[in-house]
């Protein structure tokens, strides 16, 4: 038990990769079996390998026409205003200068600083260029994975009750089953409070009047797939590109940002995942905080799933249910 221990503790962020990858394989296995349940002509049906292959297709083409049709005027507007730059910035120091207290903030010296900013920043991400492009590689093998758990998960899971006796197969069996039903309608709620949100940001965004709304609140969307960190790093993204226009629409981003966080957290996401994998607000809650404190962004991403396997597995092995209290107690019968 010692040498497991330690051996898991050595592969930790290996057995982190493929717990999340055969946790998503779970998730979107309905929507491949809904896939495989199409009848083509003859009565027909398509096959796993095709329906995986189909549902991978159509992610894929969503994101390619997002970015086709978004980036462009994005890409453009970043290159004019690179042109403009050197034009900008004496105009901007020279009426920084003229603001009360000025010279003790020490204007002339805030291009300096800029540059020197600049300059380190670039070496950060060269000298973090390795750990980058690990953890792009780790999103590939998680991708890969995933496809293969999707392929080949019944016959690993086929496997792993083998290693327990037929009375213990068939209950744990039956668990599982429960709980998969359970996880896979966690992918239903964060469906809709991604749809939520990314409907609103690009609704508030265009009234704002802000650059490549539509883009920003797509964005907005997918990220909110990772709790927390998601919103916060497209937020202070929308909230720069906002602030090249005015400090007004900024201060309406974050407000805006800032009333729906507040709305989310207190009445969406309890409700909405209450309703979908059946657990308390508290227990989310808790499950986000737990995940997030655990493994980071990646713990944030699978907490609500694993609370809900946890959840089930404790119901059926840990949990005490006294059922003569749950039976109405009848009266006892009369004695001669």
């Amino acid at each position: 038990m010692a040498i497991a221990l330690a051996l898991a503790w050595r592969l930790r962020e290996v057995l982190t990769l493929i717990y999340v990858s055969a946790l998503f394989a779970v998730v979107l296995l309905p929507v491949v079996q809904a896939i495989m349940d199409f009848e083509l002509r003859g009565g027909r049906r398509i096959s796993r390998a095709v329906a995986i292959v189909l549902l991978l297709a159509c992610v894929l083409l969503a994101i390619g026409v997002l970015f086709v049709v978004g980036l462009p005027p994005v890409i453009r507007d970043i290159h004019q205003f690179a042109a403009d730059l050197p034009a900008r910035i004496p105009p901007i120091v020279a009426r920084v200068k003229r603001l009360p207290l000025a010279d003790k903030l020490g204007v002339d010296t805030i291009a300096e600083k800029a540059e020197n900013a600049l300059s380190a920043t670039a070496e950060f991400l060269f000298a973090n260029f390795p750990e980058w492009m690990g953890r792009i590689f780790d999103l590939l093998t998680a991708f890969v994975l995933c496809v293969y758990f999707m392929l080949e998960g019944d016959f690993a899971y086929q496997w792993f009750l083998s290693l327990f006796a037929a009375d213990n197969r068939r209950r744990l069996d039956a668990t599982l089953q429960k709980a998969e039903l359970r996880m896979s309608k966690w992918l239903f709620g964060q469906g809709l409070l991604m749809l939520t949100l990314g409907v609103t940001s690009t609704l508030v965004f265009g009234l704002l009047h802000v650059r490549y709304f539509f883009l920003l609140g797509v964005l907005m969307g997918l990220m909110n797939i990772i709790p927390i960190a998601g919103g916060v790093i497209t937020i202070l993204l929308v909230g720069g590109v906002a602030a090249l226009d005015s400090w007004t629409k900024m201060a309406g981003v974050f407000l805006f940002y800032l009333i729906y966080v507040n709305v989310e957290n207190a009445y969406l996401t309890p409700r909405i995942m209450r309703q979908s994998v059946n657990l308390m607000g508290l227990t989310v809650i808790v499950a986000l905080i737990a995940g997030t404190a655990l493994a980071g962004v990646v713990g944030a991403l699978v907490a609500v799933p694993t609370a809900a396997l946890v959840a089930v597995l404790m119901d059926e092995y840990i949990v005490h249910k006294d059922k003569d209290l749950q039976k109405p107690t009848s009266p006892p019968a009369p004695t001669t």
